[in-house]
């Protein structure tokens, strides 16, 4: 047994975990011949998780020599593993696949295995055939990792053992050596296209925007890859103000929907001039106490203490964690304010929604940094947010071209080649009570290593302005 996992089967015995797996998709460890694709974080979680169930594995990747290659063969010399495209030899083989969410499903040769009867299973069925524990289930365009992060907090304020990751952090069959009384799960429309066993206690999808088109075939599709995390039969979570999430509603199950826009069951409201995070006719906590830029995280506020209530979080222990609550590094967080101007890191914001709600927290028009890869996504729909809350544009990235072309002269863009030009452009453009936003709307490989690696250097030059004798750079001409 891998030592990792031994504690999850004190709790749930090897022997009703593999009853499930059989039941559910003909996984015995007896007969089955499993290829894991992707020798990442998950397809590694996958690999010990399946060692500690004595299953016959080996792992295949694209890559000449993934990075983690070297640590994975120390820890378990003996696994096969096939490197530098994927073998269909090694795919005929196979009675199951357990594919990385960064794999498509539309490689020709796991089509190929599929049409010639392998059956995909992922780390998130697995990991549903191997917990008693209640699990909430967090998907969405924006917001997932915030609301994720949110309710893990707040179940921990109530004294629960708690395990929270999935596509955040730490992988989900990783967690299942914390024995946890609670799985809080951020899910991917990748995750989620590929799962079927999974029933949540309580579920979420948080809002839909174009994402992903570069995989999936268009937004009717990713929307349906969304609506799988409310398979079974736990608490919807509904966000009243999105319309495709709310036609996903089911009026035969319990169904709790939030909103800052009207009244719902968790909602914005006033009481003598105050705005409360609101629950039916109980005022919850005043906004004001919510150390969070932008109305858009209010939202999320509310769907975390919709999906705590669904799962018996106290409502005050909540709140009181939601009053300390700091947020995400790269996700609307405040780096300096430099000369009365105040530059904010929203680089995790690799899609249009996630710029767009950005945009739609502040009263005051922004310089707004953006571009980079696009993923197929249509830039057409960030005009309207851009000519409204958007003082100016400072481009840069593999499709600035694609905005710049969409925005057509409704606000002065300009053009860097690097973060550092990027953030020089707009320390010429910003006055004293403005506030700097890089908020790409794209995705951060053309020029990064990840969107954290984007943020980290978006800071690095924002706190080098701080040590300039000579002041902010003069304005430069509109290209």
């Amino acid at each position: 047994m891998n030592k990792a996992h031994a504690s999850v089967h004190d709790s749930v015995s090897n022997a009703a975990i593999t009853a499930l797996l059989k039941k559910n998709f003909a996984l015995d460890p007896e007969t089955a011949k499993v290829l894991v694709v992707g020798l990442g974080n998950t397809g590694i979680s996958v690999a010990h998780y399946l060692q500690g169930l004595n299953f016959n594995f080996a792992i295949i990747d694209s890559r000449g020599k993934p990075p983690m290659m070297d640590e994975f063969f120390q820890q378990m010399p003996d696994t096969p593993v096939f490197t530098g495209g994927f073998d269909e030899a090694a795919f005929k083989v196979a009675t199951h696949l357990v594919v990385s969410p960064g794999v498509s499903l539309n490689e020709q040769a796991i089509m190929k295995a599929i049409a010639n009867g392998s059956k995909i299973v992922s780390d998130i069925d697995l990991f549903a055939c191997s917990v008693d524990a209640p699990i909430v289930a967090i998907s969405g365009s924006n917001g997932k990792s915030t609301v994720t992060t949110m309710l893990g907090e707040m179940a921990k304020a109530t004294g629960m053992k708690v395990g929270v990751g999935g596509n955040l952090g730490t992988p989900a069959l990783d967690l299942l050596a914390l024995n946890a009384q609670l799985y809080v799960l951020e899910l991917s429309s990748f995750q989620l296209e590929r799962t079927s066993a999974l029933n949540a206690v309580a579920a979420t999808v948080l809002n839909v925007s174009a994402d992903h088109l570069d995989r999936h075939v268009d937004m009717a599709e990713y929307a349906r890859e969304k609506q799988r995390v409310f398979r079974g039969d736990g608490v919807m979570v509904i966000n009243a103000d999105d319309p495709v999430v709310y036609a996903m509603r089911d009026d035969g199950r319990k169904v709790f929907t939030f909103s800052i826009n009207k009244k719902a069951d968790f909602y914005l409201g006033y009481k003598d001039d105050t705005e409360y995070l609101m629950h039916d006719e109980a005022c919850l906590m005043p906004l004001a106490e919510l150390p969070l830029e932008g109305r858009h995280n209010a939202a999320n506020a509310l769907a975390a203490l919709a999906l705590g209530v669904a799962v018996g979080l106290d409502e005050q222990i909540m709140c009181d964690a939601l009053r300390i609550f700091k947020g995400l590094s790269h996700r609307m967080q405040r780096v300096a304010e430099i000369r009365g101007v105040t530059w904010v890191n929203d680089s995790k914001a690799t899609n249009i929604g996630a710029c767009v709600a950005a945009l739609q927290g502040y009263a005051r028009k922004v310089i707004l940094i953006a571009g980079g890869d696009a993923k197929g996504a249509d830039m057409n729909e960030l005009t309207p947010a851009i000519k409204e809350k958007a003082k100016s544009v400072v481009l840069m990235g593999k499709d600035a071209g694609l905005i710049k072309q969409a925005l057509n002269g409704c606000v002065p863009v300009y053009s860097a080649d690097n973060m550092a030009q990027a953030v020089e452009i707009a320390a010429g453009l910003a006055d004293v009570g403005e506030s700097v936003l890089l908020s790409p709307a794209c995705a951060s490989l053309d020029q990064y290593k990840n969107y954290q690696d984007r943020g980290e250097k978006f800071t690095k030059a924002v706190l080098a302005l701080v040590d300039r004798s000579g002041g902010f750079p003069p304005s430069v001409a509109v290209i």
